[in-house]
């Protein structure tokens, strides 16, 4: 039956979860799910197109109103269930990691703990709905109560760099809290960001109706899944181009977006430059640099400009580049021709600009999609600091000065994510509360390992949190009841 496992894995990814079936979608058409190291076609799946979409988002609505009302007991097993088959099948799911979405296996290995993580603490959750709170009243006989309940039916979009944690990490939670979801993953990584997901939650003994995974054309179905009626909550991870028309077109509906990044490592005069070099190439090059909250400048005060450069510089000649399946390997490809095309123009433009090339390579692997390190020197102005990359290539300007930095670090539209490295912790957090982003790490290179965290952008880079406790307001809603007690002589 497709959508079980067999002894060697799940099979069937052909076929997406729909309203409860496995099934083809009718849109007409075929996508190719790619290697981007190899080129090997991994699947082909025949796309989902509005009615598949409809017929996903009803069936979802019924199951959701019996899945509310289920014991929290019931919830809690299946999330706890989920999060022991993610551990089980850790090698399989790694493997496609690997294949389709380029990932080293150090990097997979960081990405399936987060998702374990997130759906344990989904079980934890689960009990979350259907509890009240009192609330004082100044009228005699009069009590309030506030009762949390489940949103609805969630829309959720992911995108293909960490497809598994960045489509789970919506997905659990909110199944948990008594919603229904319907997934749309990115097209480059369909398996590893929706019907792997499927998979284990079937597995789990999620009942059908309640997660559909619909593998389809952003020109057939992308409109429709923010303005279709069904759901409540649109929950969405990626551009912010792409963002703000969800933000425009999804009408009376939550928003929880992240969007992109351009993220600021700040080293200050004191820092300990071993620390912070190790800090930047961590924050500039893990996965190919395709992280939304990767660094995108390195901002280092002049007074260690130099010293600063000459140690990066070497540690990323120094990063081995090649076949994520290789364990020796730190840089896999770049997820497709396109993306790596961006890159390169974005490069060859600050360049332009005026920035200094001082550590390039060409692509090589099979596809040649594998890019070495790009290291610049430039200032906030060059292509390469105004604009997010997503690949792997630093920006390093100089500042004059803390000051100069702080405003360095500020001068984007851009606020998800940033950083500041200086041996003086207090001076450090002053820095940090001073920065615009959602997140700010002073000495910190290990935020991708905290699956805790809550996490959400400033200006562009979006609304919402997600993470840890804040979650449970993203999918849940409030119900205001007032009891009026009568008193027992004017009862019948």
């Amino acid at each position: 039956m497709v959508g079980t496992a067999t002894q060697d894995g799940y099979t069937g990814f052909d076929r997406m979860p729909i309203a409860g079936e496995w099934r083809a979608g009718r849109a007409g058409g075929a996508r190719k799910d790619i290697d981007p190291y190899t080129g090997e076609v991994l699947a082909e799946i025949e796309l989902a197109g509005a009615d598949d979409l409809d017929q996903a988002y009803r069936a979802a609505r019924d199951a959701q109103r019996k899945w509310a009302g289920s014991p929290a007991e019931e919830r809690t097993e299946i999330m706890r269930k989920a999060a022991r088959i993610f551990a089980d099948r850790e090698d399989e799911l790694a493997g496609w990691l690997q294949r389709e979405a380029g990932a080293t296996r150090a990097r997979a290995a960081m990405e399936l703990a987060l998702v374990r993580a997130v759906t344990e603490r989904a079980a934890d959750q689960a009990g979350r709905i259907n509890t009240w709170v009192g609330t004082d009243s100044d009228l005699p006989g009069k009590e309030n109560r506030v009762y949390r309940t489940a949103a609805g039916v969630v829309a959720v979009i992911s995108p293909w760099n960490f497809p598994v944690q960045l489509s789970n990490r919506s997905v659990a939670p909110a199944l948990a809290l008594g919603n229904a979801v319907v997934l749309k993953p990115a097209g480059d990584t369909p398996v590893t960001g929706g019907l792997f997901l499927a998979k284990v939650y079937e597995e789990a003994g999620l009942p059908p109706g309640l997660l559909s995974v619909v593998v389809g054309k952003g020109s057939d179905i992308g409109d429709a899944m923010v303005e279709h009626e069904v759901p409540r909550v649109v929950s969405f991870t990626g551009s912010t181009p792409v963002g703000r028309g969800i933000a425009a077109k999804a009408g009376v509906k939550r928003l929880s977006l992240e969007l992109g990044g351009n993220g600021p490592l700040v080293v200050l005069d004191d820092a300990d430059l071993d620390q912070a070099v190790a800090g930047a190439l961590y924050g500039n090059f893990f996965h190919q640099g395709q992280v939304c909250m990767a660094t995108n400048r390195v901002i280092v005060d002049a007074a260690v400009h130099d010293a600063f450069v000459e140690r990066f510089v070497a540690g990323a000649r120094a990063l081995s580049c090649g076949d994520p399946r290789d364990t020796e390997t730190q840089l896999g490809p770049v997820i497709n021709t396109k993306q790596l095309e961006s890159i390169q123009e974005k490069v060859a433009r600050a360049v332009a600009d005026g920035a200094e090339l001082v550590l390039t390579g060409d692509p090589t692997g099979p596809t040649g999609q594998v890019l070495p390190p790009q290291v610049l020197l430039g200032d906030n102005t060059v292509t390469t600091s105004r604009e997010e990359v997503f690949g792997p290539v630093a920006t390093i300007c100089k500042a004059d000065g803390e000051d100069d930095a702080l405003r360095l670090a500020n001068d984007t539209e851009y606020g998800l994510s940033s950083g500041v490295y200086t041996q003086d912790t207090e001076r450090g957090l002053r820095f940090a509360l001073h920065t615009q982003a959602g997140m700010t790490h002073v000495n910190d290179t290990t935020v991708h390992d905290d699956a805790h965290v809550a996490f959400g952008g400033e200006k562009a880079s979006g609304l919402g949190r997600f993470g840890g406790d804040w979650v449970v307001d993203e999918f849940t809603t409030h119900h205001w009841v007032s009891l009026q007690h009568v008193p027992r002589e004017f009862r019948y």
